[in-house]
C-alpha cells in the first residue's frame, strides 16, 4: 500500500486511477470534431493495410493507437490545467517552481474568464512559448481565455489547495484591486 501524500504539490496524486488535476477546456468546435474523426480513419486505414501488408490483426493496432489519440484530443481542448507537472496555459506548460500565483480576471461584457500566472523573480517564459496578445484586464505575463460558462473558481481554489504547491497563490484581479480569492471585496494593490 502507499503512503498518503500529506503535503499537496510535492508529488503527483492518484485517485480512482486518475492524477489529479484541474482543467478547463475549449469549447467543442467543428474543427476539433474533424481533427478526431479524422485520426479515427487514419488509424483504422493503418490498421487495415497492416493486416493485409503483415497478416497482423488490426485491431492490435487500433487498441494500441487509442490512448495516444485520447491524449492528443485532450492537449488539443485545454485551455489551461495544473497537475502534479505543473501549470499548463494552452501548449505552455509552466513548471511549479516558477509559479507564484495564479491570477483570475473576469472582464465586464466579455464571455471569457481570464486565467494568468506571475512568475518567481528570474523566472521566463519557456523558448518558443507564444500566449494570447496583452489584456488589459490581466496583470500577468501569461493567460488564457476560457469560457465563463466552463470555469468554476471555487472549484480551481478547492482543488490548488487540495494539490498544488502551498506556495502557490490565487488573486482575483478587477478594475478596482486584486484580492485572494474566496474573500471578500478587493483592495488596492
Amino acid at each position: 500500500m502507499s503512503p498518503i501524500n500529506r503535503t499537496p504539490g510535492t508529488q503527483p496524486t492518484r485517485r480512482g486511477g486518475r492524477w489529479e488535476r484541474y482543467r478547463v477546456a475549449h469549447p467543442f468546435s467543428a474543427q476539433d470534431q474533424a481533427g478526431l474523426w479524422g485520426l479515427i480513419l487514419g488509424v483504422v486505414a493503418l490498421a487495415v493495410l497492416l493486416g493485409w501488408a503483415l497478416d497482423m490483426k488490426g485491431g492490435v493496432v487500433i487498441v494500441a493507437a487509442v490512448p495516444f489519440i485520447i491524449t492528443w484530443f485532450e492537449k488539443r481542448r485545454t485551455a489551461f490545467q495544473f497537475d502534479a507537472a505543473g501549470a499548463r496555459f494552452g501548449h505552455v506548460l509552466l513548471p511549479w517552481t516558477d509559479v507564484t500565483q495564479f491570477v483570475v480576471a473576469t472582464p465586464p461584457n466579455d464571455q471569457h474568464a481570464l486565467i494568468g500566472a506571475r512568475l518567481r523573480p528570474g523566472a521566463t517564459l519557456p523558448a518558443g512559448a507564444v500566449g494570447p496578445s496583452r489584456n488589459p484586464a490581466m496583470p500577468a505575463p501569461i493567460h488564457v481565455a476560457v469560457p465563463r460558462t466552463k470555469f468554476d473558481l471555487a472549484k480551481m481554489v478547492r482543488k490548488a489547495r487540495k494539490y498544488a504547491p502551498p506556495h502557490i497563490e490565487i488573486v482575483v484581479a478587477d478594475p478596482s484591486g486584486e484580492r485572494a480569492a474566496g474573500q471578500g471585496p478587493p483592495h488596492a494593490g
